[in-house]
């Protein structure tokens, strides 16, 4: 969660001074903070558990000192009888005393235990006294490790409180110019919607383009050749398990309807899922597969769409594309630049995932979207 924070920074803000459009900075803050309350409550479950390990640890202290002190007054009273019995009579006279030869071996049998019985008592009293120190310096550990997760949580909280007083400072802001974000958000939604179309118009005319080859009509789902359905049911066992369209980046808008940060009453959707990552970074194949078609959005960014069996894979807003309609890819194969916005700094890669023309969630098939 921390390094996760360290990426939103990184990613969604471009610069220390938050620039872009207020619903950007809306929506890029809101998932700090969430992040943020997270790493919180984390902290505190984990504080917490020390404090269980701490109690019983401070409890087994107690009774190990109960134990080690009965030891001690054990082996005192052993070691001063001991004395007292070489005082009065000698071991081999208290031997050669005795009335028989089976008296005699039992009172050696006797004095061998009772020297076997010293010895384990002091062995004892060693292991006793090495585990009370273990233990103490685990007890010293562990409330060191707890003063240090307090500090973090403290720390946390802090930029916590800062980040909601500037939230509320841009919420002050956008109420006052409350017809620049609503236009805003219409723009955005519009642009959106214009997008989607033209992913769905593509791969309604990619599956009515390869279904007249095999002679069927149907422009909604794929007939699949043999080969088709190999690569279709490959990308299917990989559900949960594909590679990100990039090599580092951080989900910033999932996939769904959502509110709007500011009114709530106002509904967005994303039909894909949207990634930031660095400046310079390029889009790749989660999968192998065919390009199908290169998207070209008027007033837009390019994209590039794969088929994968009957699955098709979009990376819609390259600013350069390096592979053309007919090629096939591997996985990992570069498929273009990624466009860093030039008003934000940010650059964002927006993938969708559909099966024939079904949309689906890419969070369900990417691994730890």
């Amino acid at each position: 969660m921390q390094q996760e924070i360290k990426e939103i920074n990184r990613l969604l803000f471009a610069e220390k001074k938050e620039k872009g459009t207020v619903l950007d900075q809306m929506e890029a803050l809101d998932k700090r903070i969430n992040v943020r309350q997270e790493l919180i409550r984390v902290t505190n479950q984990q504080s917490n558990l020390l404090n269980r390990q701490i109690n019983v640890n401070i409890r087994s202290i107690s009774k190990l000192r109960e134990d080690l002190k009965i030891l001690r007054d054990d082996y005192a009273n052993l070691i001063q009888k001991s004395y007292q019995n070489k005082a009065q009579s000698n071991r081999l006279m208290f031997l050669l005393s005795s009335e028989n030869f089976y008296q005699a071996f039992k009172r050696l049998q006797y004095m061998e235990q009772y020297a076997k019985h010293r010895k384990k008592q002091g062995e004892d009293i060693i292991t006793k006294t090495n585990e009370l120190a273990t233990l103490n310096q685990d007890l010293v550990t562990q409330r060191k490790t707890k003063e240090q997760l307090l500090a973090e949580n403290k720390k946390v909280k802090n930029e916590l409180f800062n980040e909601i007083e500037s939230q509320k400072n841009l919420l002050r802001s956008i109420r006052q110019n409350e017809t620049k974000y609503t236009a805003a958000i219409a723009e955005k939604q519009k642009e959106s919607r214009k997008i989607d179309r033209e992913i769905e118009r593509l791969i309604k005319s990619a599956i009515a383009s390869t279904n007249k080859k095999a002679g069927k009509s149907s422009r909604t789902k794929f007939v699949l050749t043999p080969e088709a359905k190999l690569v279709a049911n490959n990308f299917s066992a990989n559900k949960g398990k594909l590679i990100w369209p990039v090599e580092k980046g951080i989900k910033s808008q999932g996939y769904g309807v959502y509110n709007d940060k500011l009114y709530p009453g106002i509904k967005h959707r994303n039909n894909g899922v949207t990634i930031a990552t660095d400046q310079g970074s390029k889009a790749r194949a989660i999968f192998e597969g065919e390009v199908i078609a290169i998207l070209t959005v008027p007033g837009g960014s390019r994209g590039v769409q794969i088929k994968h069996g009957n699955y098709i894979s979009t990376y819609y807003n390259l600013s350069n594309v390096y592979v053309k309609k007919g090629d096939k890819v591997l996985v990992k194969e570069v498929l273009g630049d990624i466009y860093t916005n030039r008003f934000d700094g940010t650059t964002k890669l927006k993938f969708y995932l559909y099966q024939d023309s079904n949309r689906l969630n890419p969070e369900d098939w990417i691994y730890q979207l």
